[in-house]
């Protein structure tokens, strides 16, 4: 079985990304294969922020995909630089539980451990 590692860039409100990054790891465990870790970096870093106030009929998929990460055991890395340079993940204003804050050079270092890496 392949081992993955998810790399999140696009923005994820307004748009389908959330959404696929959650189905795309969903099928993956189904078939057994192991998401190493999904990092979050640019303007996916929104995604961590605890202020979104998505409206009523959308489904929180930031959310969705905390509890299945935390199901499966799958690290949810966020780039720091990235999130504070966007006012999100800062003393004042922590990120979302389930969400951990880290680097590019950690990032870099994880791609050593994994099969493929699949960019959204």
């Amino acid at each position: 079985m392949a081992s993955f590692a998810l790399y999140v860039q696009s923005p994820v409100y307004g748009c389908q990304t959330l959404a696929s990054v959650l189905r795309f790891a969903q099928a993956a465990c189904a078939l057994k294969h192991q998401i190493d870790h999904i990092f979050f970096y640019q303007d996916a870093v929104l995604a961590v922020s605890n202020d979104a106030d998505l409206p009523a009929d959308e489904p929180d998929n930031a959310a969705l995909l905390v509890s299945f990460c935390q199901q499966q055991q799958i690290p949810l890395l966020y780039c720091v630089t990235a999130a504070e340079k966007r006012g999100i993940a800062t003393n004042s204003r922590p990120a979302r539980a389930g969400f951990i804050g880290a680097g590019l050079a950690e990032f870099a270092m994880r791609l050593d451990e994994v099969d493929r890496v699949v960019q959204f």
